[in-house]
Parts: structure tokens; sequence; C-alpha cells
């Protein structure tokens, strides 16, 4: 049985990792606001970019930009988004099973892999599945400008038929304690918007098919930055639920040893008892 000074030692180290527990759910909880707001102010433009794209394309008699072209899925790129840290529950572990568990579905003869966030390219190194591109330390300074570097490439090859889609797995933000995992098709792009009537003609200067021609590759790159912003706000969200637990084990740890260490010390107290009116009573006989 362990003695009295290593469960004080013991409790003091349970303590010491409390604090920091707290600390960093405390500059998660931080972080998580600031990245809800962005992500709460990405949300109505990506919105008001699909209705302009599904305005514009019922007024095209015939889609035929190369984006919008659906090919036999056989060379398929896929955007996994983790994050750099860990720390944060199974928040990364579930995107990887997920990456795996949907290339093992998928009939796909090659398959490429941009990982962004350290934790996915620390586990996808040591996998047999080439990886395009690596991308750390973006979400740390994420803009615009990040997710148009990553759709660049990928819409040329899609546009040379090098590709025949881009799908990105990511964590999407539900709630502070919910994330879902999502593995969304970038390209070819959904065209839910075929048989959408229209009740008010629009003059377009210019024409139909140069708006949708222009749009379209924005449309993309706007998905994908707030693919990453909803990410960012996810993490946070798990690696605040995930100190919050941490810390409320410990608590439990600490009263735990704490009883332990009661319970030691007043045996100890007893036998002392026990041996000092012991040896009165042996004098007195």
């Amino acid at each position: 049985m362990a003695n009295t000074i290593d469960i004080r030692r013991r409790i003091r180290s349970v303590k010491n990792t409390q604090q920091i527990t707290k600390a960093m759910k405390m500059v998660a909880a931080a972080k998580l606001r600031r990245a809800q707001e962005r992500m709460f102010a990405a949300r109505p433009y990506a919105a008001a970019l699909r209705q302009v794209l599904t305005s514009v394309a019922t007024r095209v008699e015939s889609l035929e930009h190369p984006l919008l072209r659906a090919r036999d899925e056989k060379r398929v790129l896929l955007i996994v988004v983790t994050a750099d840290k860990g720390l944060a529950g199974a928040f990364n572990s579930n995107i990887t099973r997920a990456t795996l568990n949907a290339i093992q579905q998928h009939n796909w003869e090659s398959v490429e892999l941009v990982p962004i966030g350290r934790k996915a390219n620390d586990f996808f190194k040591r996998r047999s599945i080439p990886i395009r591109k690596e991308s750390i330390h973006v979400l740390q300074a994420l803009n615009l400008g990040t997710a148009q570097a990553i759709v660049k490439s990928a819409v040329e090859d899609f546009i040379n038929e090098k590709l025949d889609a881009v799908y990105a797995v990511y964590n999407e933000f539900k709630s502070i304690i919910a994330q879902r995992i999502t593995v969304e098709r970038l390209l070819p792009i959904e065209r839910a918007w075929d048989n959408v009537g229209t009740e008010v003609d629009y003059l377009y200067e210019p024409g139909p098919e140069q708006i949708l021609s222009d749009l379209l590759p924005k449309h993309i790159e706007f998905q994908l930055y707030r693919i990453l912003l909803e990410s960012a706000a996810a993490e946070q969200g798990a690696r605040m639920t995930a100190m919050e637990a941490a810390t409320k084990n410990a608590s439990d740890m600490i009263a735990h040893l704490t009883l332990t260490y009661n319970r030691i010390r007043q045996a100890s107290i007893t036998k002392e008892i026990i041996e000092i009116v012991s040896g009165a009573a042996a004098q007195e006989g």
C-alpha cells in the first residue's frame, strides 16, 4: 500500500493537471466564440451564392460547364480536414477513420489526399495512400486565400479530366457538444437546382452562361472556406468538451485519493494509539 507521502505527491500532481485542463477549457471557449462568429458570418453568403447560382442556372437551356459534368469516379481527390493539435477527444481520429472507410466503401481506382492539419499529415504519412500536398498550420491564420490555393489545382485537374471527383471529409459544427462527420462532394458541383422554377424574368449582362462560368469556381472556393471554418469551430468545441471532462475526472480522482489518504492516516493514528495503550497496560502489569 502506498504511504501518505506518495499519495500527497500524487494529489498535488493531479491538482496541477486540473489547473492546466481548466485553463485549456477557458482558452478553447474564447477561441470557439471567435470561430463561431466567423462561421455564422460565412453561412449567409454561402446560402446567397447558392441562391444566385440557382436563379441563373434555371435560365440556361443547356448546362455544359466542365465543373458540372459528372463522370465515373475512378480518380478521386480527398481533402481531409483535421486539427494541428490533439487533446480534443475523438475529433481527429473520427476524421481519419471516416476517410479510410470512404476509401474502402467506394470502388475508386486511384485516390490522392490533401491532408489539412498536422494530425492528418502525420497519420497518412504512415499509410500507402499518396499525398498530393501537405497543409499544416493553415487553420491558425485562416482566410479565403487559403481555400483558393487548395482548390485551384483541383479545379484545373478536374477540368482537364485528371480527376473525376473531389470530396472533403470534415467535422461539421452542430453545437458545442456535437460535431457531425461529413463527406461532402465538391466536384462535380451538385446540380440540385436543375428543376427549380422561375417566377420573375431577369435581364443579364453578360449572359447567364458567362455569369455561371464566373460564379461556379468562386462557389467551390467559398464552399471549402466554409468547410474550414466549420472544422475550426468544431475543433474548439470538441477541445472545450474534452477539457471539461478531464477537469471533472481530475476532481473525482482528487476526491478518491483524499479519501484514501485520510483512511491511511486514520489507520496509522489508530495503530499508534493501540501501541501506546498496550505499552501502558504492559507497564501496569
